[in-house]
């Protein structure tokens, strides 16, 4: 998961205040500046137990009849991914601790993990070994010198608040080649009533020591989203997973 630090450890990266291509209104956007602030702390601090909640372990643990359904969505989305071939240079954002980046790095030629959080990225490095770059950097506040076949992101989008949504969007069409594709997995929301993003985009979320942090948190439809990435100049074909835990799709 994504949001920290500026700094850029790829090379031919640049650490980069965040200011999208069109000019801002005085004061427009500072809303969410603190909002993001304790999102990035949120994520360094719940890096040593995101694990358990991917895989269903302590408070986050299932009812065996749960658990099957979500594995059958895991298993749905690794393979979405495989027939979608994922190769060639491939940048991975907001890269957390690893659990897609050890799937992407076996047929990338290059893979390049950026993630604020320098504690999920240890993570990472542990699970994957040698052969990825890692960067610690806000992709709030991060561009890439070089361009890519493809960019990758689990779990993030729906961190983005909708005052950055087309900045960073920009940021992904800066970062491919022609012909780049995109691969994104998300939150399926099976709540009907947390599916729009027009319901709110902040949430508290509890930490297993008791703290409480406010992130931002959006749920998609994959009809609403799909529009606003064509009015943004992308075609991603957008499912939900059997189950409707989780959101996924590629395209360019």
């Amino acid at each position: 998961m994504d949001t920290g630090e500026g700094g850029s450890g790829e090379p031919g990266g640049s650490p980069l205040r965040w200011l999208a291509p069109r000019a801002r209104a005085a004061g427009e956007g500072c809303v969410h500046v603190s909002l993001l602030e304790e999102q990035k702390r949120y994520y360094a601090a719940r890096a040593p137990e995101y694990d358990d909640w991917w895989f269903r372990r302590g408070r986050y643990a299932f009812t065996p009849g749960e658990q099957e359904r979500w594995d059958a969505d895991v298993a749905e989305l690794e393979g979405a991914l495989a027939a979608f071939r994922p190769a060639g240079e491939v940048l991975e954002l907001a890269a957390g601790t690893g659990l897609w980046t050890r799937i992407l790095a076996p047929s990338a030629s290059r893979l390049v993990a950026v993630d604020a959080s320098a504690e999920m990225l240890a993570i990472n490095r542990a699970r994957v070994g040698s052969g990825v770059e890692h960067v610690v950097a806000d992709v709030f506040g991060w561009a890439p010198k070089r361009r890519f076949d493809l960019v990758f992101f689990s779990f993030w989008l729906s961190h983005v608040p909708e005052e950055r949504l087309e900045d960073f969007w920009r940021l992904v069409r800066a970062a491919l080649r022609p012909g780049g594709r995109v691969f994104l997995i998300d939150s399926g929301s099976p709540d009907p009533a947390q599916r729009s993003p027009s319901q709110g985009e902040r949430q508290q979320r509890r930490l297993a020591d008791g703290r409480v942090f406010t992130i931002v948190k959006r749920y998609w439809t994959p009809a609403e989203l799909g529009e606003r990435l064509r009015a943004l100049g992308f075609e991603l074909r957008l499912c939900l997973t059997g189950n409707r835990f989780f959101l996924f799709g590629g395209g360019s």
